[in-house]
């Protein structure tokens, strides 16, 4: 899957900002403050690290092997893609959606509020 459209997927989201708080080579998207994703290199191949139920982390590395627990991440609660094809485009911005709701949901009623605002 191409990254740019990725990157567009994960831009578009509502109140979602991309930075380089790890250096110029991790793009991390963040909403309200809360990192749900992240795009960067590992072993010369691009990689999309996401925030993910523990029962959907399981069955995901059991079912792609193109998933894997999160790289750098808390093994129970990310998952990281390696962005070479196997799984699918529109599976990936599904991962991705559902990234971003388990970090709004977690969200304060205060912080909801003020996403909504935007």
């Amino acid at each position: 899957m191409d990254k740019q459209v990725i990157e567009k997927h994960l831009s578009n989201l509502k109140g979602s900002i991309g930075s380089y708080p790890f250096g110029p080579e991790v793009l991390v998207f963040k909403v309200m403050n809360k990192m749900f994703a992240l795009i960067a290199k590992k072993d010369d191949k691009s990689i999309l690290t996401l925030k993910a139920s523990p029962a959907n982390v399981e069955f995901l590395t059991c079912k792609y092997d193109d998933i894997t627990p999160g790289y750098h991440m808390n093994k129970e609660h990310w998952i990281t893609i390696y962005l070479t094809g196997e799984v699918s485009e529109s599976e990936i911005l599904k991962l991705i959606d559902e990234s971003y709701s388990l970090i709004v949901s977690k969200l304060t009623k205060d912080k909801k509020l003020e996403l909504m605002a935007l």
